[in-house]
C-alpha cells in the first residue's frame, strides 16, 4: 500500500511538472501544484481559503490570483491532463463518453449561471453546467476534456458577459456542439478513441452523429422512444414502435460488464435498419421490464459488426458518473466559489489534473492489490472465511497519498483504516452477487 502511496507522488510530481509548460512565472507555477495537492487533500470542503490555508500561506491572494489574474492557459492545461491520461490508459478499443453535470450556485453573477436542470439535484436548480468527456479503457477512466456552458441570455448579454469576464471569443453553443468541440481536439491530437458513448442529449444531435461517422468513428448513443428509424423494409417508424415489430427471438441476455455487485445484466434487442451500418439497439432491465432504453448505434467499415461489441460500448459509459462522483465528492470538482470564467475553467483544470494522477494510479495498482475470491456460484453459497480485498479504489489511492505527510504513528492507524474499508467492502460484494443469485433462483 505503500508503494501505490509512492506511486500516487510520483504521477503528481509527474503531471505538475507537464503542467509548469503553461505558466509564464515560477509562483503561479508553484502555486497550482499547491492547489492541486489541496485538491487531491482530506479537506472536507475545497474552496479558495481552505486550500490556501492547507498550502500554508498567510492568506488566500495567492489563490485567487492564481485563479483570477495569472497568465495561463486552462484549455492548454486540460490538454497537458488529457495527453497524460490517454499515456497511462490507452487502449485500441477506449471510448470517448460524453455527459454534462451541474454545480449548485446562489446568485446571478457567477458565469453561466441560471435555472436549469442538473442532474446532480435532479431537478431545476440555480447553477452552472459543464460538459466534459471521460477518457474510459479496459485499464481504467479519468476525465479529458470539459467545456463550460454559457446559456444563450448570457451570450447575448454584453455587460453580464462583461462582468464575468466571459471571453470574446465563447459564444452559445448547445451541449451537444461544445462535446464535439471537445472530440475535435482529441481527433487533432491524434487520440481520439475509436468509439463514443453518450446519452439522449448527444444522441439526438444530428451534426454530431455525422461527424463521428466521418471520422470513421463507431459510436453506441442514447436516444428517445421516439427516434426515427428507417426498417429493412424502407418504412420510417419510431424506436418504441420498430421494438414492437421485432420477433421474440430478437431478445438476448448478456452482460455489459462488471459491477461492484457482479455483472450488469439485461436483456438486449438488436434491431437492423436500412443501412447496414446502423442499428438500434434496446436495453431492458431484468426484473422491470417496462425499463427500457434505447441506443443509436454505428460501426464503420472494417469494424465487426456484432451484438457483444455494442453491448460492450453502451456498457461504458457508467464511467463517466463514477468521474462525476469521484470529482465532487473526492478533488473538489464542484466546490470552487468563484465567479468569473476565466476561474470556473481553471479550477475544473486543475480538479481534472488531481483525479487524473489517482485514477491512472489506481489502474496501475489493479491488479496487484486485488486477493478476492472466486464469486457465489449458487444462492446457497457459505460466505468464504476471508473475503479478499477489492482493488484499490481511486479513493483509496488519495487516503494513502495523504498519508506520506504523516507521522509513522499515523500512517500506521491510516493503514489499518484502510485494510478495513476494502475488507468491509469485499464482504459486502460477495453478500451482494449472492443475494442477486437468489432474486435470480426465485424469480425461475
Amino acid at each position: 500500500m505503500i508503494e501505490a502511496a509512492q506511486l500516487a507522488r510520483a504521477n503528481h510530481d509527474d503531471l505538475v511538472a507537464r503542467l509548469g509548460t503553461v505558466f509564464a512565472r515560477r509562483e503561479p507555477r508553484l502555486q497550482a501544484g499547491k492547489y492541486i495537492r489541496g485538491l487531491s487533500s482530506d479537506l472536507p470542503r475545497k474552496n479558495g481559503w481552505t486550500l490556501a490555508e492547507h498550502a500554508g500561506d498567510r492568506s488566500p491572494d495567492k489563490t485567487q490570483r492564481l485563479l483570477n489574474h495569472a497568465v495561463w492557459d486552462a484549455d492548454e492545461a486540460m490538454r497537458i491532463v488529457r495527453d497524460f491520461i490517454v499515456e497511462h490508459l490507452g487502449d485500441p478499443d477506449a471510448v470517448a463518453v460524453l455527459d454534462e453535470t451541474g454545480q449548485e450556485k446562489k446568485g446571478t453573477h457567477t458565469a453561466g449561471v441560471k435555472p436549469q436542470y442538473v442532474g446532480c439535484a435532479g431537478q431545476v436548480a440555480n447553477a452552472v453546467n459543464v460538459v466534459y468527456c471521460t477518457y474510459a479503457s479496459a485499464r481504467g477512466h479519468a476525465q479529458a476534456g470539459a467545456r463550460l456552458y454559457l446559456p444563450a441570455e448570457w451570450a447575448s448579454d454584453p455587460a453580464r458577459r462583461a462582468r464575468a469576464g466571459v471571453p470574446p471569443e465563447v459564444e452559445f453553443k448547445t451541449k451537444p456542439q461544445l462535446a464535439l468541440d471537445i472530440l475535435t481536439d482529441l481527433r487533432t491530437a491524434g487520440v481520439l478513441p475509436p468509439w463514443v458513448a453518450g446519452d439522449e442529449v448527444y444522441g439526438r444531435d444530428t451534426r454530431l452523429r455525422e461527424s463521428c461517422e466521418d471520422w470513421a468513428v463507431g459510436y453506441v448513443l442514447g436516444v428517445p422512444c421516439s427516434f426515427p428509424v428507417r426498417l429493412t423494409s424502407g418504412r420510417t417508424v419510431r424506436a418504441d414502435r420498430a421494438l414492437k415489430l421485432a420477433p421474440a427471438e430478437a431478445w438476448n441476455t448478456a452482460s455489459c460488464g462488471p459491477g461492484s455487485k457482479g455483472d450488469r445484466t439485461y436483456a438486449w434487442a438488436w434491431i437492423a435498419t436500412a443501412s447496414p451500418r446502423h442499428h438500434l439497439l434496446v436495453r431492458r432491465n431484468l426484473n422491470d421490464p417496462t425499463d427500457q432504453a434505447y441506443f443509436w448505434c454505428y460501426l464503420p467499415e472494417g469494424r465487426p459488426a456484432t451484438l457483444s461489441t455494442i453491448i460492450r460500448i453502451a456498457g461504458r459509459r457508467w464511467p463517466v458518473e463514477e468521474d462525476f462522483q469521484q470529482g465532487k465528492e473526492h478533488f473538489g470538482l464542484d466546490h470552487s466559489q468563484v465567479r468569473l470564467y476565466t476561474a470556473l475553467t481553471r479550477h475544473l483544470a486543475l480538479a481534472m489534473a488531481a483525479l487524473a494522477t489517482h485514477a491512472v494510479t489506481a489502474a496501475r495498482m489493479r491488479t496487484a492489490t486485488s486477493t478476492l475470491p472466486p464469486a457465489p456460484t449458487s444462492p446457497d453459497d457459505r460466505p468464504p472465511a476471508d473475503p479478499g480485498l477489492i482493488p484499490l479504489s481511486v479513493a483509496e489511492v488519495k487516503r494513502l497519498y495523504n498519508l506520506l505527510s504523516r507521522t509513522l504513528h499515523a500512517t500506521a492507524h491510516h493503514l489499518r483504516w484502510n485494510w478495513w474499508r476494502r475488507r468491509h467492502q469485499a464482504r459486502a460484494r460477495w453478500y451482494h452477487q449472492r443475494t442477486r443469485l437468489r432474486r435470480e433462483a426465485q424469480a425461475a
